[in-house]
């Protein structure tokens, strides 16, 4: 119960000081969120009630009253670059991004688990050795250049895939809808699996090896169990733990990969907003970007930990002892 309450409390301190630093880094930061709305041709009287509008001519402490406020009941303010409230527009596109990158997710750490696997059994076998370059080659090359690679292959010298956008203009409704819609995602959830898949693969593979050594699982072949119940529910079994803990440690950084992938395909998502709303100096949005990804990297950390407790009872049996 007190590491419970440990974890917890130190997750809300993270939280308090993200939120801090959100604040005041944006205001440092050199430039005027002013210009990107402001017309060069207007007076300083219209520039100054302007800055009245947003609230920008209070003292700081006043400002960071108002910022707390609207950041923890999730109001967010409104945007400067839209004018719109920041929760309607991060509602708008936060159902692109997740529809983008949790089947991503899901299918590179499939595929690479499942490579590793065999590259882990095949010992100096060609898939052995696949593997091994694929995740070398995925580490290779930066992410926005085999996506810009792609995107000249199959949308623009060979239109398998369309160029940009997350929907066709005019958008289409119904089945003909959804079609349309997964056809937009398909190349970038296909960039992001390829460029993911091979750290699975090598880290699945590196496991395994080790596990298959244990004499846990050298008795279990002597005792003439199946070979697929010794790999599965011996040896994957107890890799198990890292496996998920990896996979939820490594959401918040698919999420923040975002800006990249949605600035390539131009899709209509969370991540490209966040990008969009930081150029422009719009604290409102960019500062709620960054409390929800602060929130979701939170989260994550103490899914992770429990998701570990429960796949491991040596970690249930040292909390029940704290």
């Amino acid at each position: 119960m007190r590491a419970v309450l440990n974890r917890l409390g130190g997750s809300v301190l993270v939280l308090l000081v993200v939120l801090g630093l959100n604040f005041f880094l944006f205001r440092l930061m050199p430039g005027d969120p002013l210009t990107g709305i402001v017309d060069p041709r207007f007076s300083p009287e219209a520039k100054q009630q302007l800055a009245a509008q947003w609230g920008l001519d209070r003292p700081m402490t006043e400002q960071f009253a108002v910022y707390i406020r609207e950041m923890l009941s999730f109001r967010f303010g409104l945007s400067m670059m839209t004018g719109t409230p920041v929760w309607d527009e991060l509602k708008n596109r936060v159902p692109n991004t997740v529809a983008l990158l949790l089947p991503a997710l899901l299918l590179s750490a499939a595929l690479g688990v499942w490579l590793g696997v065999k590259a882990a059994l095949g010992r100096g076998s060609a898939v052995e050795r696949v593997v091994l370059v694929c995740g070398a080659v995925s580490f290779s090359f930066p992410s926005f250049f085999v996506q810009l690679l792609l995107l000249l292959c199959f949308a623009y010298l060979w239109p398998v895939f369309p160029l940009r956008g997350t929907t066709s203009i005019p958008p289409l409704t119904g089945a003909a809808g959804l079609l349309d819609y997964a056809w937009h995602l398909a190349l970038p959830m296909f960039s992001l699996v390829i460029l993911s898949f091979g750290g699975w693969a090598l880290y699945i593979r590196n496991l395994m090896v080790k596990c298959m050594g244990e004499d846990y699982v050298l008795m279990a072949r002597a005792r003439g169990l199946p070979h697929r119940r010794v790999v599965w529910n011996h040896a994957f079994r107890s890799i198990l733990p890292p496996v998920l803990t990896i996979l939820l440690l490594s959401l918040p950084g698919v999420v923040s990969g975002a800006v990249i992938t949605e600035t390539v395909f131009s899709l209509n998502g969370a991540g490209r907003f966040l990008l969009e709303a930081t150029n422009s100096h719009d604290y409102p949005a960019a500062g709620a970007a960054f409390f929800l990804l602060a929130l979701l990297t939170v989260g994550c950390n103490l899914l992770a930990d429990v998701c570990y407790a429960a796949v491991d009872p040596r970690v249930r049996r040292e909390g029940a002892h704290e």
